[in-house]
C-alpha cells in the first residue's frame, strides 16, 4: 500500500468508530434507575433511595460491577444531621441497606470492593 493512501484510510477508520465510542458513553453519568450518581475512580455509582431502603448500582462505563464480598456506607448530611447507613451486597452490581435521604441532602458514599482500594464518591441529592 502507497504511503499517500494510508492516512485517508487511517482518517475514514477513525470516522467510523466514532459514533461506536459515542453511544458506549452516552448513558454515562446519567441516572438509569431514577437515582443520583456519583464517580469514584473507574466506578461508578447510582445511589437510589425507595420506600426506607438504599439501593447503590455499582458499574465501570456502564459495564455492571460484581458487588460479591463488598461492603459499603452511605452517610447522609441534611443541614446539621448526619445519618450513616451500612450497606451490603444485594446480588449482581447492587449494594443494599435500609435508610433514606431527602433532597438537597450530601451523600458520602464509601465503597470497598473485594481486592480493590476504598473508592468514596460525592453527590447531592435531587
Amino acid at each position: 500500500m502507497q504511503t499517500k493512501h494510508l492516512l485517508p484510510i487511517t482518517a475514514l477508520l477513525l470516522a467510523l468508530s466514532l459514533p461506536t465510542a459515542a453511544m458506549a458513553h452516552a448513558e454515562h453519568g446519567q441516572p438509569q434507575f431514577g437515582g443520583v450518581v456519583a464517580e469514584a475512580g473507574e466506578a461508578q455509582f447510582e445511589v437510589v433511595g425507595k420506600d426506607g431502603r438504599l439501593f447503590v448500582h455499582v458499574t465501570n462505563h456502564g459495564s455492571p460491577l460484581d458487588t460479591t464480598g463488598a461492603s459499603g456506607k452511605l452517610t447522609v448530611l441534611a443541614g446539621s444531621a448526619k445519618q450513616e447507613y451500612a450497606l451490603k451486597p444485594a446480588g449482581g452490581n447492587r449494594l443494599e441497606g435500609s435508610g433514606s435521604y431527602g433532597a438537597g441532602a450530601k451523600l458520602l458514599l464509601q465503597v470497598q470492593l473485594p481486592g480493590k482500594k476504598l473508592l468514596q464518591a460525592r453527590a447531592l441529592a435531587r
